[in-house]
């Protein structure tokens, strides 16, 4: 096998969570690209649907899911062996971000952060877990972020989950090594998504920051989907437990 061939994933089966749009539907389409079939969930069926279409090839499907639902998570799953037989990739994309100093902030802020970016992976995996153990096989991708290794103002809940993700990537690594399952953590800087737009929007706001970034701009998008591909093929097969910073240098200061 060349080492090219080894970034192909024919035949596989990738479940993207958040993926119909911003790093997520990014991530979808360069897995398709690169062969597999791709489930794309959002919470509503219109979005997810859309984003599916927009992948060519006809491997694609939409599915409405709340990550932070136990039984729209099983449905997902049970979905997707419904229409593909098999399920081999999992990308816990979905997120959200509520920003503000602490006084500020809502317990019910607090939650829905909390639930979707680390109770929604948690449950993701634990429905996939007896599918990968089964198959001897399978790949988890985890969204975490810069902001699971440091920190900024105002970010308590979003830093918080993306911490806790981090290291929940960590144990499952160990948990399943043994099933030859790998589990990795990739984890975005500062692009430019709709998650970022309040700081974006901001001049000031937007100069400071990206005065912080080493590389001196905001990540594009699209650089993010052939990192996915890797962590996705057997070009990563002796990673398990890694995090893998995608953040123009800000980590490295």
């Amino acid at each position: 096998m060349g080492v090219l061939d080894r970034f192909r994933i024919d035949g596989k089966v990738a479940i993207v969570t958040g993926g119909s749009r911003g790093l997520g539907k990014v991530m979808a389409q360069a897995l398709a690209e690169a062969g597999a079939s791709v489930v794309v969930t959002a919470r509503t069926l219109d979005s997810a649907e859309s984003a599916a279409r927009e992948i060519p090839g006809g491997k694609a499907i939409g599915v409405a899911c709340d990550v932070t639902k136990a039984d729209d998570v099983d449905a997902l799953v049970a979905r997707t062996l419904s229409e593909f037989g098999r399920v081999d990739i999992l990308v816990n994309n979905a997120g959200i971000n509520i920003r503000g100093p602490i006084e500020t902030l809502k317990e019910d802020d607090w939650d829905a952060v909390i639930d979707t970016n680390l109770k929604g992976p948690w449950l993701c995996c634990r429905a996939v877990a007896p599918h990968f153990k089964k198959q001897g096989s399978g790949r988890v991708i985890n969204l975490s972020s810069m902001l699971g290794e440091i920190s900024i103002p105002d970010r308590t809940p979003y830093a918080s989950s993306k911490g806790g993700l981090t290291l929940m990537t960590k144990t499952l690594a160990l948990e399943w090594a043994k099933f030859g399952v790998t589990v990795n953590a990739l984890c975005p800087g500062p692009f430019l998504t709709e998650i970022n737009t309040a700081l974006i929007k901001d001049p000031a706001l937007n100069a400071a920051f990206v005065s912080k970034i080493p590389l001196g701009r905001w990540g594009d998008p699209q650089e993010l989907g052939a990192v996915a591909v890797f962590l996705a093929s057997d070009a990563s097969s002796f990673m398990t437990g890694a995090t893998l910073f995608i953040d123009g240098g800000y980590t490295a200061q």
